[in-house]
């Protein structure tokens, strides 16, 4: 989240969000910087409007936010296999939460048995 951050900071303080500049925002916030994710989020805001990406997220309501919020910052103005796509990352990163509540106890439960 904190790469994303950056470059909220980057774009609200006008400068080009490149690699060097996400990287330098970054270190000064005492991150570990990973290079591949620095060159995978600049490279996904390319084409991006930033301003627009956040003002339609303003207007998703919470419930929806999630979803279209990263719709919106993976690529703007997606078309219907990258909306397919998001949303199955969406179903998929909800399904692993579950499994994750459900198996509460089990774990330790087959440890100790």
């Amino acid at each position: 989240m904190e790469y994303v951050y950056a470059a909220l900071i980057l774009n609200e303080t006008g400068e080009e969000i490149n690699e060097e500049n996400l990287t330098s925002v970054l270190e000064a916030a005492g991150t570990d910087v990973e290079e591949s994710r620095v060159k995978a989020l600049v490279a996904a805001l390319e084409d991006v409007d930033i301003e627009e990406a956040v003002e339609q997220a303003a207007a998703v309501p919470a419930a929806g936010g999630a979803a279209a919020g990263g719709a919106a910052a993976a690529g703007g103005e997606a078309d219907e296999g990258g909306e397919e796509e998001v949303d199955e990352e969406a179903e998929a990163e909800e399904e692993e939460d579950d499994e994750d509540d459900d198996s509460g106890g089990e774990g330790l439960g087959q440890l100790f048995g």
